[in-house]
C-alpha cells in the first residue's frame, strides 16, 4: 500500500519465491503478520535493505484479501 493506502501491489509467492522478489524492489517498509517463521524474514528481509515491521494477528485480519481466517 501507497502513502494513499491504495495497494501497490498484491502477489502471493511462494517461500522459494520470496528474496528474489523483494530483491528485486528497492528498500521499503513491509509489514508481515508475527508468525513463529516472520522473525526469520524479517531478519532476511532487512538485510536486503527494507524495513519489516511485524503486526499482531488480530490486527492483520483487515489486510487479508479472502478475510476466511
Amino acid at each position: 500500500m501507497d502513502r494513499q493506502e491504495r495497494v501497490v501491489c498484491r502477489r502471493q509467492l511462494r517461500r522459494a519465491e520470496v528474496l528474489k522478489f523483494f530483491a528485486q524492489k528497492a528498500p521499503c517498509l513491509i509489514g508481515m503478520e508475527a508468525c513463529s517463521s516472520s522473525h526469520y524474514w524479517a531478519r532476511e528481509l532487512g538485510k536486503a535493505g527494507h524495513t519489516v515491521r511485524l503486526i499482531a494477528p488480530q490486527f492483520v485480519k483487515p489486510y487479508v484479501k479472502s478475510q476466511h481466517r
